[in-house]
């Protein structure tokens, strides 16, 4: 020991903690040789305990306040010491101060999905997030369990394993719950504070406890949320399918302008989509081109040959026509990307697709 580590254990009688970090949950106190002077001030702050501890066994624990340290006021200590008349020189222990407050904010999530049978859906995969609050409640039971002999415990070192514990118990409330996927959302309280009441025990053993949890959201995959989207949208049309079909057209046809310049796999992607469903448009709603009554020329001349160059094209989710080829190339509406049909066409095919048309319609700037 060096001269100066000599005399500041000699002068320093103060005993306090003052947590600047936020997430310390215990620290132990300091000095040299771990003496403490008889007559040594104990500061003990708001949401503070201190513990004594002799040679690993725990005595005495204050509460917020000052102290002045003798054997009145140590009597376990002074009890596992043998100081049967009182003393005068420094004894030595282990102070260990706690920290009671809560620390909140805590997240949890499922790392993995949760499998479950849902009334309504059938098997689904879930997902779930949340916070939880972490306190302190059983002192003695966390320094044994917990902080051993180390000189400083943070929250952060047992996030990972409380985090664990709360995951395992939201997953076994979601899978026996019986709550189904779609009332979820109105019943997450009602979940939190199942899953509050299953996890108290498990927290219990490391001495602290759960004074709150919170569920922010379950989810499902992405896909299953865009056919329950479908599913919306469909009901709200009132389950009129040749309306469901010209939406979906409408919706690739947007799409597909949003994102001019996204390449040309972006491009074929919209172009593709557009063309299926509105293939699945015409299937609902576009009758056949009505052929020609027949025409009988005077003085049995030969008719005029049955037209063959009319084509049906799409303006946001109406279709339109039957004109001339000729009448598309001036037409405002009309781009390169607008889908097109005529008799004989398998699908709906973007105007730069046919050949026969493409030159019509000049490219936009």
């Amino acid at each position: 020991m060096t001269l100066r580590e000599f005399l500041v254990g000699e002068l320093i009688d103060i005993i306090e903690w003052i947590d600047e970090s936020g997430d310390t949950m215990a620290w132990r106190f300091s000095r040299p040789r771990n003496e403490i002077k008889n007559g040594a001030q104990l500061i003990v702050r708001p949401a503070q305990l201190a513990i004594f501890v002799d040679q690993g066994e725990m005595a005495d624990i204050f509460g917020p306040g000052r102290y002045t340290l003798t054997t009145d006021n140590l009597p376990l200590l002074s009890s596992l010491r043998g100081w049967k008349h009182g003393f005068a020189s420094p004894f030595k222990a282990d102070v260990v101060f706690i920290n009671t407050k809560q620390f909140t904010g805590q997240k949890w999530g499922t790392g993995n999905p949760v499998i479950l049978t849902d009334a309504a859906l059938g098997p689904v995969r879930l997902r779930a997030y949340g916070t939880y609050a972490v306190r302190i409640t059983e002192p003695a039971r966390f320094v044994r369990e917990l902080v051993g002999t180390n000189s400083l415990f943070t929250v952060e070192q047992i996030t990972d394993q409380l985090r664990d514990l709360v995951v395992a118990k939201v997953s076994e409330v979601l899978a026996s719950g019986g709550i189904s996927v779609l009332e979820l959302a109105a019943k997450y309280g009602e979940v939190g504070g199942r899953v509050l009441e299953q996890v108290a025990p498990t927290f219990h053993q490391y001495g602290l406890g759960v004074s709150q949890l919170v569920i922010e959201n379950v989810s499902l995959p992405p896909e299953v949320e865009a056919t329950l989207d479908q599913k919306t949208r469909m009901s709200m049309l009132g389950g009129d399918l040749e309306q469901y079909a010209r939406l979906q057209s409408a919706d690739a046809i947007r799409e597909a302008a949003r994102n001019p310049g996204g390449g040309a796999a972006a491009a074929g992607v919209g172009i593709g989509v557009g063309a299926a469903l509105g293939q699945r448009a015409m299937t609902y709603s576009a009758p056949p081109v009505p052929a020609a009554a027949p025409v009988h020329a005077p003085n049995g001349a030969e008719p005029p040959p049955i037209p063959t160059d009319l084509w049906y094209y799409v303006v946001g989710a109406e279709r339109r026509g039957p004109v001339a080829a000729s009448a598309l190339g001036g037409n405002d509406q009309v781009s390169r990307e607008t889908l097109v049909w005529r008799q004989g066409m398998a699908a709906w095919t973007p105007i730069s697709a046919v050949p026969e048309l493409s030159s019509l319609v000049k490219p936009e700037r």
